[in-house]
């Protein structure tokens, strides 16, 4: 008898650049395929993840050679992501100027998440960063 169960979380390590954004996205997308009501999380959330995914390639001090790890889990009705790095630094919410051509990327997240923040890794190397998304409302059709 076959049942229908949720995907547990999901992991993957990824290269530390830029062009492993675009299958982080991908991962997440087919992550939330595989949940009953997925598309409702989906815009919100690839954004969210592109955008923790891009701060962690750009603003870590650790080696080129370290991965960064993505997770993906429901939890209750929430997704949460995960971005881990092995960088030192700690993520803070600053106001750009109109001017700047980055610095919008943690002020999208704070608006956007449900709720967002930062803890060490349980290794003792890094941090990551985590990000709560709500499930978007279901629009009536007329």
């Amino acid at each position: 008898m076959l049942t229908s169960r949720r995907p547990r979380m999901f992991v993957a390590h990824l290269d530390s650049r830029t062009e492993s954004t675009p299958l982080a996205r991908y991962l997440l997308r087919a992550y939330l395929a595989g949940l009953p009501s997925g598309e409702r999380y989906l815009d919100t959330a690839e954004l969210l993840l592109s955008e923790l995914f891009a701060n962690a390639v750009q603003h870590s001090d650790a080696n080129d050679d370290r991965h960064i790890e993505v997770r993906f889990a429901l939890t209750g009705s929430r997704l949460r992501l995960e971005v881990h790095d092995a960088g030192s630094g700690r993520p803070s919410l600053r106001a750009a100027a109109p001017d700047d051509e980055h610095g919008r990327g943690l002020y999208l997240v704070n608006e956007l998440a449900e709720r967002w923040g930062h803890d060490s890794r349980p290794c003792g190397i890094g941090k990551f960063v985590w990000a709560l998304v709500a499930p978007a409302p279901i629009l009536a059709t007329a």
